[in-house]
C-alpha cells in the first residue's frame, strides 16, 4: 500500500467513527440522557460483540444510578433503536485506534467544566419513551 491508500483508509475510518458518535450521542440527547461518547469510549465498547451489550456495559459501568429506575435491557434497547434510526450500521472499529482504552471507560474525557458538571446532576426521566 502506498501512503495515499493509508490516508484514504484512515479518512474512511475517521468518517465511520464520526457517524457512529453522532448517532449514539443524538440518541442519548433524544432520550434526555446527559452523557456523550468520544472516539476512545466507542473503540472500547466496540470490543464487545453485540451493540446492545456494548451500551449495557457502558451504562452499568458509568451510570448505574439509572438502573434504579430502568432495566439495563430497556435502556440499551431504547438507545440502540434511536441510534439505528440515524445510522443503522454496526460499529466496525479497529481496536488499536483506542490507546489506553480501559482507562477511557473508567474515566471519560471531559472537555469542559460544563460537561463535568453534567455528570454530577441527576438525570431526568427518559424523554419520548
Amino acid at each position: 500500500m502506498n501512503p495515499s491508500q493509508f490516508d484514504a483508509r484512515d479518512s474512511a475510518h475517521d468518517a465511520e467513527v464520526e457517524a457512529q458518535l453522532c448517532a449514539y450521542n443524538s440518541a442519548f440527547e433524544e432520550l434526555g440522557l446527559r452523557f456523550r461518547w468520544d472516539a476512545r469510549t466507542l473503540a472500547l465498547v466496540a470490543m464487545i460483540d453485540d451493540e446492545e451489550a456494548q451500551i449495557a456495559a457502558y451504562i452499568e459501568a458509568h451510570h448505574p444510578h439509572l438502573l434504579k429506575a430502568y432495566s439495563v435491557e430497556f435502556l440499551s434497547r431504547a438507545i440502540l433503536e434511536r441510534k439505528k434510526a440515524r445510522y443503522p450500521a454496526r460499529v466496525s472499529m479497529r481496536v488499536e485506534s483506542a490507546p489506553h482504552a480501559a482507562q477511557a471507560v473508567r474515566q471519560p474525557q471531559m472537555s469542559s467544566w460544563r460537561e463535568r458538571v453534567s455528570y454530577e446532576v441527576d438525570l431526568p426521566a427518559l424523554a419520548g419513551v
